[in-house]
């Protein structure tokens, strides 16, 4: 992917889906610093589009990312649009002016029930789609959507094509600038595997482990929580992107490949 005259073209060499927002700062341009991760708390990829596209929600974003990695623009990079808020980073504040904002189609939050996973929105996912963890600002135990394989790459993708453009700084989240008042990408973002291949760090290195012996992989951290797919075998490489207690959340590899993503117990991990 590439940016051509801050439009995002895809790797057929045709632009990306274009859906102008009316939520931007006319006549006003930016010289973006930042990507800015954010989860749309939205029922679909379509319904977060059409809101961030409505005058009467007051926000926007420079682009939607869909689960099954469906990409949609709203605004030309350089434009000012409205996803940050009140927010501040490293002596900037207001980061509506100096940042690229990236939707994920993402329910955010999410409540345990008997019929699996429940939104804000009283939308039920499987078990699978969720997990448990405590937000790295703090807070209790509670569930969080998971984001697709599909979504990562996509985001991956995107990313480096605008830190190519631009020289962005840095990849952070809604929940970095605007600690205590948004929650978004959350913790079932990966963001410091997502940070590390979108900036091409080498010193960003990921954590990686193997199993070390036959390895169930489960929606949560806990053997209460369901398998979601057949054991992992011996040797299976993953990347951990987080930790409850003695539970690891990881990506699963097949060589470099992600394939899959879910809770395992550390117990039966070795680092690489």
């Amino acid at each position: 992917m590439k940016i051509q005259s801050h439009r995002l073209i895809l790797d057929d060499g045709e632009a990306a889906p274009f859906k102008p927002t009316p939520n931007i700062s006319a006549g006003r341009t930016i010289d973006p610093q930042y990507l800015v991760i954010h989860y749309t708390a939205g029922a679909s990829f379509n319904s977060s589009v059409n809101w961030l596209t409505d005058p009467a929600a007051q926000a926007s974003a420079h682009l939607v990312i869909g689960r099954e990695g469906e990409i949609m623009q709203l605004a030309d990079f350089n434009a000012r649009t409205w996803h940050a808020g009140r927010s501040s980073w490293r002596g900037l504040s207001g980061l509506n002016s100096h940042s690229i904002g990236i939707e994920l189609d993402n329910a955010g939050v999410l409540d345990k029930t008997a019929e699996g996973w429940r939104s804000a929105f009283q939308k039920t996912y499987p078990d699978a789609d969720g997990m448990e963890a405590i937000h790295k600002n703090g807070g209790a135990m509670r569930g969080w959507h998971r984001y697709t394989l599909n979504q990562i790459e996509a985001l991956v993708a995107i990313g480096a094509a605008l830190v190519r453009e631009y020289g962005l700084k840095d990849v952070i989240g809604h929940d970095d600038i605007a600690p205590g008042r948004k929650s978004d990408p959350g913790p079932a973002f990966p963001m410091d595997m997502g940070r590390s291949r979108i900036m091409g760090r080498e010193d960003d290195s990921e954590e990686r482990v193997e199993a070390s012996a036959v390895l169930n992989i489960r929606s949560g951290p806990g053997t209460g929580f369901d398998k979601i797919r057949a054991p992992l075998p011996k040797g299976t490489g993953m990347i951990v992107t987080g930790e409850s207690g003695v539970w690891l959340s990881v990506i699963v590899l097949d060589g470099d490949e992600p394939t899959d993503t879910g809770w395992v117990h550390s117990h039966f991990v070795a680092e690489v």
